[in-house]
């Protein structure tokens, strides 16, 4: 990494401040001694509570997100060596998706650290999966520059392996589900459509509705457009008739 290049810890800030502190904790849960804290206390930085934009966590969670993107598919690789590629690519899309994040996130408690502005403190950020998730790739991306791919690798299999191991088939999410389906009676693609979204911009939800020709519509609401429409077809799953 280039000298002067923000994702580098500041010369002279190695040393936990007050406020740093708290995170040691974080650090244990992570299973990581960290040389430069800096690192992790801008993976949980908010934002909002940081004016200076190159020092939230954002361009850490670009890195992270690369980061566990890599670890997850050399395990998949690993553990299934005579799967193809295409069951491969559905346990990884499945396995790096926001939710996944947010559910490792809420495990290790990450909202607890998060460094937030009191306004998005009040608003619920700390439980908002959203930025749960974005933050988990940064604290990855922190790891990694820290203690390397080792390191990041580590953490990544303690909390990803478990998930991995829950069903030995290939996932199958509901969309692709619900457009075989149709597809198998040679009717139109199901149709989404979003007809409403809600809440705070950090942590929006949106309600969307499912269309097959043939069949009532469902509809189903989530914190991603994704997210809903994953559960829209899964309440259409259920609705036709055996």
């Amino acid at each position: 990494m280039a000298a002067g290049d923000p994702l580098r810890p500041a010369a002279g800030r190695d040393r936990m401040s007050e406020p740093d502190r708290d995170l040691s904790h974080l650090a244990e849960v992570l299973g990581h001694t960290f040389n430069h804290p800096d690192i992790l206390r801008r993976a949980v930085t908010h934002a909002s509570a940081e004016p200076r934009a190159w020092n939230a966590y954002e361009r850490l969670e670009f890195l992270g997100d690369r980061v566990l993107a890599l670890a997850v598919a050399e395990q998949l690789l690993d553990r299934f060596p005579h799967e193809r590629e295409g069951a491969i690519a559905k346990r990884h899309v499945s396995l790096v998706r926001r939710e996944t994040l947010a559910d490792v996130a809420h495990t290790i408690d990450l909202g607890r650290y998060l460094i937030v502005s009191r306004g998005e403190d009040d608003a619920g950020a700390r439980a908002s999966d959203t930025i749960l998730s974005d933050s988990m790739e940064a604290v990855i991306a922190a790891l990694y520059l820290d203690g390397g791919l080792a390191a990041a690798q580590k953490f990544i299999l303690k909390h990803w392996n478990p998930l991995l191991e829950m069903d030995h088939r290939p996932p199958q999410d509901p969309k692709t589900g619900l457009q075989e389906w149709a597809q198998g009676r040679r009717l139109p693609l199901p149709v989404y459509t979003t007809v409403e979204q809600t809440g705070p911009a950090h942590a929006p939800e949106f309600t969307v509705e499912v269309v097959v020709e043939g069949l009532a519509p469902q509809r189903a609401s989530g914190k991603s457009k994704r997210l809903a429409e994953q559960l829209a077809a899964a309440a259409m799953l259920e609705a036709i008739p055996q």
